[in-house]
């Protein structure tokens, strides 16, 4: 099983420029955007205690561990809870509650502010405040109903090539590859057969 185009001998899988084919801009820059916060969250971090003091600084850094520990808990039981009452025999699958959509960000809220620094934290209690919450989960609800399409030859174009839908909703992963020198001999098993 193979997937993606297989490479000739001889040719290098860079494209032009010598970069490799599919790598995007977001891709790039992703480690300059967490080295540039790391540097902005340490450096934010000496004001603050050069300001209020080493131990205030370290007594916030706590809280906001404690804080973010309580939060990703209480959502975390609380989707647990969700998930048990849908799995339950007899209950009726109603559609989720409006305000229960926010878990993730709830988690995500929760585990910003563990992380050590201001930052971070600030971004935490921007997941966790309703208006704020209510904004990001619109922005990022819409991003994701958009339609994606992969660069061909990513891993993302081979895993949609590699989906085969059946006319019974099943989805089975695979790709069939033929090969063109050869002809086919006859029924050809090569292990148990899948029923339709």
């Amino acid at each position: 099983m193979t997937f993606g185009a297989q490479q000739q001998p001889g040719r290098s899988a860079a494209g032009p420029g010598g970069r490799p084919p599919g790598r995007g801009r977001a891709r790039r820059l992703l480690p300059l955007g967490v080295a540039l916060w790391a540097v902005l969250e340490i450096w934010l971090l000496t004001v603050v205690a050069e300001a209020a003091g080493g131990l205030t600084v370290l007594a916030l850094l706590i809280a906001g561990a404690v804080l973010g520990s309580i939060v990703v808990k209480r959502a975390g039981r609380r989707a647990w809870r969700r998930l048990s009452d849908s799995l339950q025999p007899g209950s009726p699958s109603a559609a989720p509650a409006p305000e229960s959509g926010g878990t993730g960000l709830t988690m995500l809220g929760g585990l910003l502010l563990i992380l050590p620094g201001f930052l971070s934290d600030a971004a935490g209690l921007l997941c966790l405040f309703p208006p704020t919450r209510a904004l990001l989960r619109r922005t990022v609800g819409s991003r994701l109903a958009a339609p994606t399409a992969f660069a061909p030859g990513s891993f993302g174009d081979a895993f949609q090539q590699a989906r085969i839908h059946h006319p019974d909703g099943k989805v089975v992963q695979g790709e069939v590859v033929r090969d063109e020198g050869r002809e086919p001999s006859g029924p050809r098993h090569d292990g148990p057969q899948l029923p339709r």
